[in-house]
């Protein structure tokens, strides 16, 4: 039991973190790229967008929440995987899956967290 929650949760916290790189980062590449119809055409047609681009304060917290509560789960101590050699090989195979979509959710996090909130500063601190 305690896989299938490891492994909903994993699944849960890419999708989240995933809705913050929908919601902030990647309009604000396609404006830079002078896309700003599509942007207006994705909110206007994607359900959902423009809530999460509304409320991208909640939306940042409750994924960092739940990458720190999987951080917790994948790294906690003494865990051990089975003795069988096939139900081992399983658990450490399952091991290396967790831990690749944890550090791809923080890097898609830390790539939406950075354009959402350090982008727009930073440039008006280097006068661009």
């Amino acid at each position: 039991m305690k896989l299938k929650v490891t492994d909903n949760l994993k699944w849960l916290t890419l999708l989240i973190t995933g809705s913050t790189l929908l919601c902030c980062a990647l309009p604000i590449l396609l404006v830079s790229l002078g896309l700003g119809a599509t942007v207006a055409s994705l909110n206007f047609n994607v359900p959902g967008l423009y809530f999460l681009a509304e409320h991208k304060v909640w939306t940042f917290s409750i994924s960092a929440v739940l990458l720190l509560f999987l951080v917790l789960i994948i790294w906690r101590p003494n865990q051990s995987c089975p003795n069988d050699p096939e139900l081992a090989k399983y658990c450490e195979t399952s091991k290396k899956w967790n831990k690749r979509v944890f550090f791809l959710s923080v890097a898609i996090w830390l790539t939406s967290f950075f354009a959402s909130y350090l982008l727009l500063p930073l440039r008006e601190f280097l006068n661009l």
